[in-house]
């Protein structure tokens, strides 16, 4: 029971490391809060930083989410399913203890969690993302679509009950977390992006 505590606290505590806010600050000297959407993901990233930084930022949240769910492994917690770390990184991720609780939208972070614990459904999310983006040209929708599209494939293709049931909480987070933009996709005033 113990050790399932520190991994939860270890998880939630590697989500909420702020990739965004650590290397605009470092190496450009910009809190990225104060800029864009104010939001502290790769997108806002790309967008006030350059691509250099955005790859960077989104790279990092990935991999926030692969360390949470390789947890368990680590530390032999043979019972504890790498899923529940790896949510638990993604709610760090989206309400970060080291910046506020002003954190980033549950994209990357899950993603990372997929990339641990369903490769195959990671690939089939990004190739989704990728179509959704060249398609739209907006990141937000892409996001929502690739989500939506994990589910299906959890539902349909692995048929993992509790893979399921951790997709669709992570897809619930990715389209809560982007309300905002989903009005103004309905307004026609989000923007589309320029950097690819």
């Amino acid at each position: 029971m113990a050790i399932t505590i520190i991994i939860l606290i270890l998880a939630y505590l590697l989500g909420s490391i702020p990739s965004g806010l650590i290397i605009g600050k470092a190496f450009y000297g910009k809190d990225i809060r104060q800029h864009g959407s104010g939001n502290l993901g790769g997108t806002n990233t790309f967008r006030t930083l350059g691509k250099k930084a955005g790859i960077a930022v989104t790279l990092a949240d990935i991999l926030k989410g692969t360390l949470a769910a390789s947890l368990p492994v680590l530390f032999h917690a043979n019972d504890l399913n790498p899923l529940i770390p790896g949510v638990i990184a993604v709610v760090g991720h989206m309400y970060p203890v080291f910046a506020g609780f002003r954190g980033g939208k549950a994209v990357a972070t899950s993603g990372g969690v997929l990339l641990f614990c369903a490769p195959d459904l990671f690939v089939t999310t990004l190739v989704m993302f990728i179509l959704g983006l060249y398609t739209t040209k907006y990141v937000s929708l892409s996001s929502m679509i690739a989500a939506l599209t994990s589910v299906l494939f959890a539902i349909f293709i692995s048929k993992d009950v509790p893979l399921i049931v951790v997709v669709s909480l992570l897809s619930l987070f990715v389209i809560y977390r982007h309300r905002a933009n989903i009005k103004r996709i309905i307004n026609k005033t989000e923007p589309k992006i320029k950097w690819l």
